[in-house]
């Protein structure tokens, strides 16, 4: 987490001392020592600071007294441990307990906030990409990170040392339990419709809380502590799984030990039922067969989304291996081939059609491993993208193959896991293109990606490819990556990148760009409106770092008071169009920069009046005419005279540029 979710915090570390709870903070810490202990007192902070209210906080137990409790945050994005932090509890605060789902396939009471693209199957959390969990009608996103190459008869190879953990918040496409179409938002029905993870809690006591506990705090707009609930089985948001001891799997074949399946077909009537199952460690083989899955009363919803209960073929402990077969579900949460916990699946030479909602085609979930070889999936029901992820996350390694998304909320991938794809054709025709949720990310390496999300009066505009955070419990916060390195990107409506409430990293090297005939910019770092809960009003923005590597880019950056943008152009890029400071939804909020790094073979067409904080200018900035661009400060000082109608007014500027945060391919 950067500046947009680490702001300056006073420390607290004088009132721990007077109130006896120094060496219970110090305890809960890893490591003994002077070097530890002094680290871990100048990372204890009050969460009275302003840049908490109305966010979820995630972490583990360090102490809790009777009116404080002091948690160490979930990790940041490359380092070991996150911040540890003590919160002040009140007398009306809700101490709750996570159930998880039910038994028996049954959905927790309650949905998922909403995912991104308005989607809502799964709740109301907010969220950017249809797959999220409970989005509008677009959004979803994955990553992907391999060179493509996979071994002859081989599923692909994960990308050697490509760990992709920053990856974000994605959300879930379409609305969806798990994946909205939404800039991923919360599952419709999300039980706790405040950023916490959907399922079922139970009222408990404060004494009930323990050392070690995985918890989520909910702060409200005041800075008071309205809830903490401690994480079913300690497995923490965003965490992977590992098992699924509190679902009741159901299905026509199990395979607890190794065995080879070939020429059969697998049929599956029965609600929230698999076709195929497969546990216990066990190695199966699945070749030249059919799976199916159909059913009109199935329940969906988490438990299908975070568990892979109704899937036709689902693997939870062991390996799958599908080849030369066809699979096609019609039921509410029937993806098509799902990995969860410890479980791996590989995919080759297949056939995937659902039809329903939450039905993605290949899925992954709670820690699942799932690799993919030239496949082809569609998918047609809302908040079902074609490469799926949700709660509890992944990897996913995609090689060849047409992945199509039709349904509302259905992005072409949603990510909430660390997906790779090479040489593929992915497709969404109603929702954005991609959608990543917090700490995930997609990498993509010569594929054809479209989207072509609806406008939706939800969302305050209309994008292609979205990294966010919801706050919905079903990613961790991080840092969201998207890198995509040669292929073909469009957008049949709307702007292209956009980027609300999170940390964010885009990388484009080479990449043929197609705009929509609208399109209201190319890139849009800011705060939102918050009707999908996406954060704070006036704390929401993005910290962004964008790079473009010999790059031809048209369209509006925008950014605003509550943002970070760094955007550095190498290699020959260009840009052709204006910058903008928008404070449309920045909600009274400061603080935001821009700066911009223009490498020496690197130029700037300028289109329209500009403002940056910082302009560092190796190469050209010109108008379409060929003219010099005036350059100005903010008091009216002419920094670089120029013929130009144009304008661009910055706090300061340079005419050389360091490129050294730029990113790599």
């Amino acid at each position: 987490m950067k500046k947009i979710f680490n702001k300056t915090r006073t420390a607290f570390i004088a009132t721990l001392a007077a109130s006896g709870m120094a060496t219970a903070v110090l305890a809960g810490c890893a490591g003994t020592g002077s070097d530890t202990t002094a680290k871990a007192t100048e990372n204890i902070h009050t969460a009275s600071n302003d840049s908490y209210k109305g966010k979820t906080v995630t972490g583990k137990v360090v102490s809790i007294e009777e009116n404080d409790i002091t948690i160490e945050t979930d990790s940041d994005e490359g380092s070991s441990s996150g911040e540890t932090i003590m919160f002040e509890l009140g007398n009306d605060t809700k101490y709750l307990k996570e159930s998880g789902p039910g038994s028996g396939g049954n959905a927790p009471q309650g949905q998922p906030p909403e995912k991104p693209g308005g989607d809502s199957d799964s709740g109301n959390v907010p969220g950017s990409s249809a797959d999220s969990g409970n989005g509008s009608s677009n959004s979803g996103s994955e990553s992907a990170g391999s060179d493509g190459n996979a071994p002859q008869g081989q599923p692909p190879e994960k990308p050697e040392g490509d760990s992709s953990d920053n990856g974000q918040p994605p959300e879930k496409p379409d609305g969806n339990t798990s994946d909205n179409g939404q800039p991923p938002e919360k599952p419709e029905g999300d039980s706790s419709g405040n950023g916490q993870p959907g399922g079922e809690s139970s009222e408990i006591s404060k004494d009930d809380i323990k050392t070690g506990d995985n918890i989520s705090i909910v702060i409200d707009e005041n800075g008071k502590v309205t809830s903490v609930t401690v994480k079913d089985n300690n497995s923490g948001q965003g965490m992977p799984g590992g098992g699924s001891s509190n679902v009741e799997y159901v299905s026509v074949r199990t395979v607890e030990s190794d065995e080879t399946i070939s020429g059969e077909t697998i049929d599956s009537t029965g609600d929230d039922e698999n076709a195929l199952l497969v546990k216990n460690g066990a190695n199966a083989s699945f070749t030249n067969g059919t799976l199916t899955r159909t059913s009109s009363s199935s329940a969906g919803g988490d438990n299908a989304s975070f568990y892979g209960v109704g899937a036709a073929a689902l693997v939870t402990d062991g390996e799958l291996h599908v080849e030369s077969s066809t699979i096609s579900t019609d039921a509410d949460g029937g993806a098509g081939v799902f990995a969860y916990g410890v479980g791996t699946a590989y995919v080759k030479n297949s056939k995937i059609t659902t039809k329903q909602g939450a039905s993605g085609g290949i899925h992954v979930a709670g820690g699942g491993t799932l690799y993919a070889e030239n496949l082809e999936v569609e998918t047609n029901g809302r908040s079902s993208a074609a490469i799926r992820s949700d709660r509890g996350g992944g990897t996913m390694v995609v090689d060849g193959g047409t992945y199509t998304s039709n349904g509302n909320g259905s992005p072409a991938i949603y990510s909430t896991a660390d997906i790779t794809v090479s040489n593929a054709t992915l497709t969404a025709t109603g929702s954005e293109a991609i959608c990543i949720e917090g700490k995930n990310s997609i990498k993509l390496t010569n594929c054809d990606l479209s989207g072509n999300m609806s406008d939706d009066e939800q969302n305050d505009h209309t994008w292609n490819v979205i990294l966010y955070q919801s706050m919905s419990g079903d990613s961790e916060v991080g840092n969201s990556t998207f890198s995509m390195d040669g292929g073909s990107l469009t957008a049949k409506n709307g702007g292209m990148f956009y980027s609300t409430n999170t940390e964010s990293t885009f990388v484009l090297k080479s990449v043929d760009i197609t705009y929509a005939d609208d399109s209201e910019y190319f890139l849009r770092v800011s705060g939102n409106n918050n009707k999908r809960g996406w954060g704070s009003s006036g704390s929401n923005g993005a910290d962004t770092s964008f790079t473009a590597i010999s790059q031809e880019m048209q369209g509006k950056v925008i950014w605003d008071s509550i943002s970070v943008l760094d955007m550095y152009m190498t290699d020959g890029s260009t840009l052709t169009g204006s910058v903008e400071k928008d404070d449309s939804y920045a909600g009274g909020g400061t603080g935001g920069k821009c700066s911009f790094y223009i490498s020496e073979d690197s130029t700037w067409v300028v289109t329209g009046d500009s403002t940056l904080t910082n302009l560092y200018n190796a190469g050209s900035i010109k108008d379409s005419n060929g003219k010099t661009v005036t350059v100005k400060d903010t008091s009216g000082k002419v920094l670089v005279n120029g013929d130009s109608q144009y304008t661009i007014t910055v706090d300061s500027y340079s005419e050389t540029a360091d490129l050294s945060g730029a990113e790599k391919i």
